[in-house]
């Protein structure tokens, strides 16, 4: 199964060469699954050409806000709603989630609460699962097609799904403890307060239920779903 990878952003310059990108995370964390991945960095302008170029499409995190001005988002948020409309499995991690859940009709924003980073606790349909954070945006106002899966007490709108078509999570299933001590180290000091990072580092070797998000999401993408509409014209 031919995964896109549409790469919202790149993993900082400093940790790039020794942990890899977003899209080589990826890669990693979906290893053994079947699946073939093409990566598009889109961030610079680098799309398909159309939704069906993949069988299903994984939209990675960034240092951006969906809600900035930043000339790749409008023809992002084009792109996730043709796929959308075409059945085109969709999933979003960070970033992704969050600009899926925009572009469907939802809402943005910074969390008055601030930064979560490391690990984070969440309740998944009354399972504990626990996977590491790096961020202050979040989804505010869910769209109308979105069932909340996942929430804790600083998220409320953790996970979404929509029906067959999206799969979304806030979290990043792909870091591990070296990426977020990475983090730490070269994007967290002078940004995110001291206390939150000392608690970060305090919880580095919690175990993480990152394989069982990598289920969950080649569950999602291999699912039958509805024919597209390109499959019902080709039928008729």
């Amino acid at each position: 199964m031919r995964i896109g990878i549409l790469k919202c952003g790149q993993s900082p310059e400093e940790l790039r060469g020794d942990l890899g990108d977003y899209d080589t995370m990826f890669e990693r964390l979906l290893a053994g699954r079947g699946f073939e991945f093409t990566s598009y960095h889109v961030e610079n302008m680098e799309f398909p050409q159309g939704v069906h170029d993949a069988q299903g499409w994984l939209l990675t995190g960034s240092r951006h806000g969906v809600y900035e001005d930043h000339a790749f988002i409008p023809p992002l948020q084009d792109f996730i709603r043709r796929a959308y409309a075409e059945h085109v499995p969709l999933v979003g991690i960070c970033f992704g989630h969050q600009i899926i859940a925009q572009a469907l009709g939802g809402t943005v924003a910074k969390h008055p609460g601030g930064w979560a980073v490391g690990a984070h606790d969440y309740d998944f349909g009354g399972e504990k699962v626990t996977l590491n954070v790096w961020h202050q945006d979040q989804v505010v106002a869910v769209p109308e097609d979105a069932e909340v899966v996942a929430r804790n007490e600083f998220c409320e709108n953790a996970a979404l799904v929509y029906e067959d078509r999206a799969f979304t999570v806030q979290a990043h299933p792909e870091f591990d403890d070296a990426f977020i001590q990475g983090l730490i180290e070269h994007r967290g000091r002078g940004a995110v307060p001291k206390p939150l990072l000392d608690q970060a580092s305090a919880r580095m070797g919690t175990p993480r239920q990152s394989p069982g998000i990598a289920d969950r999401i080649e569950a999602f993408f291999k699912a039958p779903r509805a024919f597209s509409a390109e499959d019902r014209q080709g039928a008729a």
